[in-house]
């Protein structure tokens, strides 16, 4: 005789889903209604708006390995032990140096399409926001699979893993190393 395992309900998960989902479109539209200004917004300390974008992105994109390995050492698949506190923080950092990018994205170039890298860096960049938010909102929620977090969190590496080699690969490949 074998015991029944209890489930887990997917139901906890609708919520985070739908409201993930929700933000994924709304900043598809927004980008896609809104004039774009191509004004650049503050790039301080840089020498214009796209060296801003891809110095912050590639900082985000460092900040989201140090996110992978922090999780993985967190589920005991390291063998290491890295205090949470460092997992929270530079997922923190990530997302705040992803800020100003999206922003400057969204207010002067909009989504975009006449170009496939272009066009699959604004649907990746729609995509990481709607799956962030999922992420986060699925974190409180008790009763989740267990497979919840390492599925959004994996789908979340991956949309900016996508976003910055759409954006900072492609630059540093294109133009240079440029401050």
């Amino acid at each position: 005789m074998t015991a029944i395992q209890p489930t887990r309900s997917l139901t906890p998960l609708l919520t985070p889903l739908l409201i993930g989902g929700l933000v994924m479109i709304a900043l598809g539209v927004y980008g896609r209604a809104h004039a774009p200004t191509g004004f650049a917004v503050g790039p301080g300390g840089f020498s214009g708006a796209l060296p801003m974008k891809v110095w912050l992105t590639t900082g985000a994109f460092a900040l989201a390995i140090v996110q992978v390995v922090s999780a993985l050492a967190m589920w005991g698949k390291l063998g290491i032990s890295i205090p949470p506190a460092v997992h929270r923080w530079s997922g923190r950092l990530a997302f705040l140096l992803t800020i100003p990018v999206a922003f400057h994205c969204l207010y002067a170039l909009g989504l975009q399409y006449d170009v496939p890298r272009v066009l699959a860096h604004s649907l990746l960049g729609c995509f990481f926001y709607g799956v962030f938010t999922a992420k986060m909102l699925a974190l409180p929620k008790r009763g989740t699979p267990g497979w919840t977090l390492p599925v959004l969190g994996g789908l979340t590496f991956t949309a900016l893993v996508g976003l910055w080699l759409t954006s900072s690969f492609w630059f540093f490949t294109a133009v240079g190393f440029k401050v």
